[in-house]
């Protein structure tokens, strides 16, 4: 059987089930008593099992299965959840996300048994002995005499009457049959459903206990009975069934239907006087109530069917791509309007069109909008092992998981959040000693917050720790020779710690495999610059640390601000601009050989468009200056610009295949004349 059309289901269902257990072992550390925690442990374990062992993946559905049966007895409260077993099942889940990672990048698990664990985990069920010889032969035990004819325990109706007495009239046999499964098995269900199969072939099952649906659910031990019919012989039935692997044992034998059965059922209150047979998918044959009956039974809700719907990112950039043409052709029509001068014809049909584009395509970013939880629910895990790691007490608070983001941002942000955290656990946070000598808690606390701010949703990640040394960070880039001590001198605080997003810049001591090779801050600064968004730092030495993270929305289709610099147009996102001001040219001062405007109290630079652009401005210099005022965190600039041209929706064409070194330009869009705009990034440019 091919299964790797399935390796994609696959691999989406075992992260879900991965990322269940990881969240479930959090609190499990915490509430070890906590039997709704266990019971979701249980049914992650036996679902990856089960998938596991479908795909073919041996080693995962080893592992698994014993996670299972440690579970199962903790369900039982035969075992106990102890510290030692949480830190065995955190193995067990890295390891599972190991083999998971493997699939992924090869279709194959890797060869590695991780036989410790397994050993670990057969250790708990045994009280924390290694497997014993009595446990391991236990599978092989003797089935008493007792227990070889459990066919004899099932209850007869008058429905199974019928088809037990027209079978022996048509000189069928009508045999009881019970089998053992070997306690080892791992997929007891799979192999009832191959000995109902073989048996199918040979004759019908006219009922079996426990029920059809309980064995595929695998709600059984390691036996079932059924009542059988069929032409062929005792030990042929026999032969079939012990032919499928793993059964311990069957025993077959003449079923003797006895009328007291029926009396005895009757009198337990189960009337099954006008029941019928009827034949299961499967070809079992089950007994069900005739439709007078059913009609008498009060109604069932209907169950609400999961409503989310898996879309590949592909198929939806194709969608975006097609509103993308929809909004640049409403552009086109837009200007056609204004030239022709057929404004009124057309005005009507050109307000409905824009009514419709806008909506489609908010209807377009929702479907591709998500919460930004896929990313950092693996965070709380990650911290868990930082602390035991750098023996540090530390915990990790959240808030705004929910907060949505475009899906190829959140894809994009998963590493530099991680680096920021793995900065504040072994850079930002003191050892507990130093802690409690400042007066701080013990334990240290990272937060991790998110929340929407107009057209960007803004990431904090702080910590109570001991905040950057500012002074520590300047002596080594002087004693590097990354700045000269003439530049020392005249630098601010806030420039000092923009150092820190130099490629290869650390301050750590020490080398770690968790830090201080001087990689880290320089991959988040240009990641998320990549994603059109900035960082910047807040820090108080000795009370912690805080780094922000500023997003857009969407990097698609955005608001923008259309410009004339020169005779060339220009787009400047609506989002990061602060006012429109006019500016006569005798405002202008002058700091450190800099233009600057005095505006309402706050000393802004100005950025001349034309002289960055290399392009000659149509304005003479004795006319007013448009300035632009747009903002970086907490920072303003005012960009001199020649001409306004308006405000327009504007879809945003990556450049990135053709122009990679120019820094200023984010991308370019298409005008509705067919003219091409280059789109500004006003972040690079302040």
């Amino acid at each position: 059987m091919d299964v790797s059309q399935y390796l994609d289901i696959f691999l989406d269902e075992s992260k879900e089930h991965l990322q269940t257990l990881s969240d479930q072992l959090m609190i499990l550390e915490q509430e070890p008593e906590n039997m709704d925690t266990i019971n979701e442990i249980f049914r992650a374990a036996h679902s990856l099992k089960g998938m596991a062992g479908t795909m073919g993946y041996k080693r995962m559905q080893a592992l698994t299965h014993e996670m299972e049966n440690v579970f199962s007895e903790v369900r039982n409260n035969t075992i106990k959840v102890q510290g030692n077993m949480v830190d065995i099942l955190f193995q067990c889940l890295d390891t599972l996300e190991e083999y998971v990672d493997n699939i992924q990048n090869t279709t194959e698990e890797g060869d590695n048994d991780n036989e410790h664990l397994v050993k670990s985990l057969k250790g708990i069920l045994n009280g924390g002995q290694e497997e014993s010889g009595d446990k391991a032969s236990s599978s092989s035990a003797p089935v008493e005499e007792g227990d070889k004819e459990k066919w004899n325990t099932i209850k007869i109706g008058s429905a199974e009457e019928t088809v037990i007495r027209a079978a022996k009239d048509q000189g069928k046999n009508v045999l009881g049959i019970t089998v053992y499964v070997q306690e080892s098995c791992i997929l007891k269900a799979a192999r009832a459903f191959l000995v109902f199969k073989a048996l199918e072939e040979l004759g019908e099952i006219i009922v079996s206990v426990p029920s059809a649906q309980d064995i595929e659910d695998e709600k059984f031990e390691y036996d079932f009975s059924m009542l059988f019919v069929t032409d062929s012989s005792i030990d042929k039935v026999a032969a079939a069934v012990k032919n499928v692997s793993e059964i311990k044992d069957a025993f077959v034998a003449p079923f003797e239907y006895d009328s007291a059965k029926k009396e005895e059922a009757v009198q337990t209150g189960v009337q099954e006087t006008d029941k019928k047979p009827v034949k299961e998918k499967s070809g079992k044959v089950a007994v069900a109530a005739p439709k007078q009956q059913e009609a008498k039974k009060p109604a069932v809700s209907k169950p609400i069917v999961n409503r989310t719907v898996r879309v590949d990112i592909e198929k939806l950039d194709v969608l975006m791509n097609l509103v993308s043409e929809l909004i640049i052709a409403k552009n086109s029509l837009v200007a056609a309007s204004n030239t022709e001068g057929t404004r009124n014809a057309a005005s009507e049909h050109i307000e409905y069109l824009e009514s419709v584009t806008t909506n489609l395509h908010e209807s377009v970013m929702k479907v591709r909008m998500v919460p930004i939880e896929s990313v950092v629910v693996k965070f709380p895990k990650m911290i868990r092992d930082l602390s035991k790691k750098l023996d540090k007490k530390m915990q990790l608070f959240m808030s705004g998981e929910e907060t949505e983001l475009d899906r190829t941002v959140v894809d994009e942000i998963g590493d530099p959040l991680m680096h920021l955290l793995r900065n504040s656990a072994d850079h930002g946070l003191e050892s507990s000693e130093v802690r409690l000598e400042r007066g701080k808690p013990e334990v240290g606390s990272i937060y991790l917050d998110a929340y929407q701010d107009g057209n960007n949703v803004v990431i904090e990640v702080r910590d109570d720790g001991n905040g950057i040394d500012v002074e520590a960070v300047k002596e080594k880039a002087l004693s590097r020779g990354t700045i000269t001590p003439e530049q020392a001198e005249s630098m601010s605080d806030k420039d000092i710690i923009d150092l820190l997003f130099k490629p290869s810049f650390s301050t750590a001591k020490q080398v770690s495999d968790i830090s201080g090779r001087g990689v880290g801050l320089d991959v988040v600064k240009s990641k998320i610059e990549s994603l059109s968004g900035e960082v910047e730092v807040k820090t108080q030495l000795g009370e912690g640390s805080t780094f922000i993270i500023r997003l857009p929305l969407t990097l698609a289709i955005i608001q923008a601000l259309m410009v004339e610099v020169g005779h060339e147009k220009y787009a400047i996102s609506l989002g990061t601009i602060q006012t429109i001001e006019d500016i006569a040219p005798e405002e202008i001062k002058f700091v450190q050989a800099k233009e600057v405007i005095n505006l309402r109290g706050a000393v802004i630079p100005l950025i001349r468009l034309n002289e960055v652009l290399d392009i000659e401005s149509s304005k003479s210099p004795e006319e007013s200056l448009i300035v632009v005022i747009v903002k970086k965190g907490d920072k303003l600039a005012g960009l001199v610009v020649d001409e306004l041209m308006g405000q327009q929706e504007i879809v945003i064409k990556s450049l990135s295949k053709y122009i990679n070194k120019c820094k200023i330009i984010s991308g370019a869009t298409i005008l509705g004349d067919g003219e091409i705009a280059l789109i500004l990034d006003t972040n690079a440019l302040i």
